[in-house]
């Protein structure tokens, strides 16, 4: 499919308990969705093989991209209005989701992030999920997650960075490693609420 037709099918108004089916595509072609406000999509292991930029867009139904391979993935500044789905998604190089609002869950169990990625200054009103995560380092700095925050088995490159990072509710790091130490609380800047190391 090509990325125009996907762009144009997505590029509409939102309608409840409606979504575009883009499962298991091939898509060689960048994807470019900055700035729209988009319909729900399911992307579920679909492999984008050319860059995929959705830099402030807003996506207003499902946001499914559970399984996905991504080249390049830049979703800086996007609003999630549903729940998010990357989990067992692999990243070829880092993604960018800095400044991201998820206001479901953000779900990214599973992900392989070997490059790290970058995950600033984003809010999550759900729950952020990264258990299982296998990622080098990526860099959590001025997030806030108002939903607590899941890595249960997660394995985080030893520069990863969670300082100036907030997490209100639970946050569970049973299993989780920080490169060759467990990850902790304290590598958090403020935890509000049980943790469970």
């Amino acid at each position: 499919m090509r990325a125009a037709a996907i762009r144009a099918a997505l590029d509409r108004p939102w309608r409840h308990g409606q979504a575009q089916d883009l499962r298991g595509l091939t898509i060689d072609e960048p994807l470019d969705l900055s700035g729209l406000a988009l319909a729900g999509a399911d992307f579920t292991g679909t492999r984008f093989r050319a860059p995929v930029t959705a830099r402030g867009a807003r996506f207003d139904g499902l946001s499914w991209f559970s399984g996905c391979q991504f080249t390049q993935a830049d979703f800086s500044g996007a609003l999630f209005v549903n729940d998010a789905r990357f989990d067992g998604a692999g990243f070829g190089s880092a993604p960018d989701f800095r400044g991201a609002e998820f206001r479901g869950i953000a779900r990214f169990d599973d992900a392989l992030l070997p490059a790290g990625g970058d995950f600033r200054d984003l809010v999550c009103f759900g729950n952020a999920a990264f258990a299982r995560v296998q990622g080098d380092d990526p860099d959590f700095t001025g997030s806030e997650f108002l939903g607590g925050f899941w890595a249960q088995s997660a394995q985080f490159g030893g520069a990863a960075r969670f300082d100036g990072t907030q997490v209100h509710g639970r946050l569970w790091l049973r299993g989780a490693l920080h490169g060759n130490r467990p990850l902790k609380a304290a590598d958090f800047g403020m935890v509000f609420g049980y943790a469970w190391t």
